[in-house]
């Protein structure tokens, strides 16, 4: 079973790409994965990430569910979380990770036309 953490109101969520050793320790997976934090204002992040917790104990995935810009629903794994308090309220950092998209590569060949080469 896969809990959920949605996001009622609010903006799109905003990934920023994760680079790093200790993230490659963490994501670790026979898969190919890219890694993203988005923080989120909460009034409750201490219940957030105890309900990821419990998750992971259980062996089981949790997900961040939101809203798209265009107003479709779309789910994304939550592989780490944090919490901070500020003045604000809770601020929820969540550590996402999405399957690497295809990525194609442009081969480009030198086919000896130029002058300077037959000089």
């Amino acid at each position: 079973m896969t809990e959920k953490i949605t996001i009622i109101e609010g903006p799109t969520p905003e990934f920023r790409e994760v680079n790093g050793l200790w993230i490659q320790g963490v994501a670790e997976s026979p898969g190919q994965y890219d890694t993203y934090i988005t923080e989120l204002r909460s009034f409750e992040g201490y219940s957030l990430v105890d309900r990821c917790s419990n998750a992971w104990q259980k062996n089981e995935s949790i997900v961040l569910e939101y809203r798209t810009e265009s107003g479709l629903t779309n789910e994304i794994p939550i592989i780490a979380a944090h919490f901070e308090e500020t003045d604000d309220g809770d601020l929820l950092q969540l550590w996402v990770r999405q399957p690497r998209e295809d990525v194609e590569f442009e081969l480009k060949f030198d086919d000896g036309d130029d002058e300077e080469d037959y000089l």
